[in-house]
């Protein structure tokens, strides 16, 4: 076994590979780009090495900074994580040829299995179905809009390198395809550095499923049964769980064996995932992840195995010590992925310091920040994941929606009570969703704005004044009369105006009597936390709010609504005086494409431009129709949250 261990990654997954590492007594060595010098992953390792500015193409994905940095921390292995450098065979080869072992298959298997389009071939001449669809080498605009009409619509863009959801469309129509195939390229070449791209028909009703293998250097390989991935938003991965519900042992045994012929097909070593999608008992192949998966905790949890562990052992030439037999499947486990994302406006990412963070202590988290940690534009928003194990699939799934209520998370958006709303709906517990669920269920999965919300936010303001000097009070105070406090708060770009008179609360032109109020403080000076309880309507409330000098974040059930304070925006007043209707960023992010010029005519609906955050992009579309009056930003402008991009006349 080597001693030394740098991690390639950042993140949830290098907190999480240092947590094996030094279980079995190795040195880890973090690499950080300069927006990471304070990350958990970096305050974990025994030692730590900075390899370049925030992008990612500067720093986590330059494969000669990662080998200079492991050679001069004098580390002897390398893991590559998830995401990033993992499922590229160059990085394998590199690390190779400087004498450090890569934790992974060869370079060989990486290019067999990393692009979609050759693996598919590759199975497919080993007698497994994949889905129908265009995966050759001629990426023409004209041969790839042929395929697509043969194909016919709807399908799928996926970009042949990556995954995560990262260079992928759903077209609908033939109209839609020219700048779905622009948009699909662009992506994967700045997440993969390759544009080239596959076509898939589009199934109706489709489950995701995917199998854990393990493989040692003789081609002794294992299936560790499978996993179920089919709610998903963005063609990304939300809620896993393991066993797949409704999948019969006659199925699994299929699955398992399909996975392993595949594996064996091209002499695969080390820990990975071959993705099928299914319709009824038929299922295709659609690509195998050669590398560890972000949901890969809950194998872990229903067979007892450390995978990362066994990826680390393999790599230095041992063994499996397990034959498929031995395998066991123990109960049910499912994940949740927490993101830093507002599902009220479309998944986007959220970005800022996180002013409280606490999860529970009856639950596995994997997450790679804290409280007071930067959540930056640079990388992937996902937080956190909650996993949950119990005796059965009823159990687990209660065990995470209590687990997912009792977690309070504040300073960025988030989707925990969304995700607590995907547990709830009736074809997720039946497990007869399919990979369109949220699609399906639309608004019903969004969290509902509680007038209580509002209620707590006001109730901490008036605690916090009423803990100032007695000459600073502004809570109207007269003889013999109850006391008022008025407060005017913004909710998601709206006013909300709020009067506390005794037990009463007016919030615009709604009245509500509070009963049972009960309220205790911590904190310091400006930044105090408040934990309020009372009743309402017959409701009981209970809530964390915390207060900081630009808004009030509300915690309760695991949902949290921010209330920003009243605040003086002289740009945005000097841009009102202005001609236009101002169109804003919708979050932090790089602007990567403009496509209008002031005095063009633009229709509702018609894109304007595109915004790249997190490594996803963003079109900014036109309200309504009318010229382009201004034009506030350029290809390469950084961009905050709210600013002016565009602004429209009639």
């Amino acid at each position: 076994m080597f001693r030394s261990l740098l991690v390639a990654n950042r993140g949830e997954i290098a907190c999480r590979i240092f947590r094996t590492a030094r279980r079995m007594g190795l040195e880890t060595v973090a690499v950080y780009s300069r927006a990471d010098a304070q990350a958990q992953h970096v305050r974990q390792a025994d030692r730590a090495v900075c390899i370049g500015p925030p992008p990612a193409v500067e720093s986590y994905l330059r494969i000669d900074g990662l080998i200079e940095a492991a050679l001069a921390s004098g580390a002897e292995a390398v893991h590559p994580g998830y995401g990033f450098l993992s499922e590229n065979a160059e990085f394998a080869e590199a690390c190779a040829a400087a004498g450090l072992t890569f934790v992974g298959p060869s370079a060989d298997a990486i290019r067999a299995m990393g692009s979609k389009i050759e693996a598919k071939r590759l199975v497919a001449a080993a007698g497994t179905l994949v889905v129908p669809g265009y995966q050759e080498d001629d990426q023409s605009d004209t041969v790839l809009e042929s395929a697509a009409a043969q194909i016919g619509f709807p399908l799928l863009i996926k970009a042949s390198a990556g995954g995560g959801g990262k260079g992928m469309r759903l077209v609908g129509e033939s109209a839609e395809f020219s700048a779905a195939l622009t948009g699909a390229r662009r992506e994967a070449k700045a997440a993969f550095g390759d544009d080239r791209v596959l076509l898939e028909r589009y199934l109706t009703s489709p489950k995701h499923l995917e199998v854990q293998i393990l493989a040692d250097r003789s081609g002794h390989t294992l299936h560790l049964f499978e996993r179920d991935c089919s709610v998903q938003r963005r063609h990304q991965k939300v809620i896993e769980e393991a066993p797949a519900p409704g999948v019969t042992p006659a199925l699994r045994t299929l699955l398992g064996e399909a996975a392993v012929q595949a594996a064996k097909a091209i002499g695969y070593e080390g820990a990975g995932t071959i993705e099928f999608i299914a319709e009824g008992d038929d299922f295709y192949f659609m690509e195998m992840n050669t590398r560890l998966q972000v949901e890969h905790p809950v194998t872990e949890a229903v067979t007892g195995l450390d995978l990362v562990e066994w990826q680390l052992r393999i790599a230095a030439g041992e063994t499996l010590s397990l034959h498929q037999d031995d395998v066991p499947l123990q109960g049910h486990a499912i994940e949740a992925r927490v993101y830093a994302e507002n599902p009220r406006r479309r998944f986007l990412p959220s970005t800022g310091h996180l002013t409280h963070l606490s999860f529970p202590s009856d639950a596995r988290v994997d997450s790679g920040v804290v409280t007071g940690d930067l959540v930056s534009v640079h990388y992937d928003p996902m937080l956190a994941k909650v996993i949950v194990h119990g005796g059965s699939r009823d159990e687990a799934l209660t065990g995470l929606d209590r687990a997912l209520a009792s977690s309070e998370l504040a300073g960025v958006e988030h989707n925990i009570g969304f995700l607590r709303r995907v547990l709830g709906r009736e074809e997720f517990r039946s497990g007869r969703y399919t990979t369109h669920l949220i699609d399906d269920a639309g608004e019903a999965l969004l969290p509902v704005v509680d007038p209580a919300a509002a209620i707590c936010a006001v109730l901490a303001l008036a605690r916090r004044q009423a803990q100032g000097s007695l000459w600073t009070r502004c809570d109207g105070f007269r003889v013999n009369q109850p006391g008022g406090f008025r407060q005017v708060l913004e909710h998601d770009r709206q006013p909300l105006a709020l009067l506390l008179v005794g037990e009463r609360v007016f919030l615009d032109d709604d009245e509500f009597l509070l009963e049972d109020l009960r309220c205790s403080s911590d904190g310091v000076a400006d930044r105090i936390s408040h934990r309020i309880e009372f009743r309402v309507g017959g409701r009981s409330i209970r809530a964390l709010v915390k207060c900081t000098p630009e808004a009030v974040y509300v915690m309760s059930g695991g949902s949290t609504e921010k209330f920003l304070l009243p605040r003086l925006d002289v740009g945005e007043l000097a841009s009102a005086a202005g001609a236009g209707e101002r169109i804003v960023s919708p979050m932090p992010g790089q602007v990567i494409s403009v496509l209008v010029a002031v005095g063009d005519s633009v229709e509702a609906g018609q894109p304007l431009l595109v915004v790249e955050a997190m490594k996803m992009e963003h079109g900014v579309s036109a309200p309504r129709a009318g010229t382009v009056a201004r034009l506030s930003c350029a290809v390469g402008d950084r961009v905050e949250d709210g600013v002016e991009l565009v602004a429209l006349e009639d």
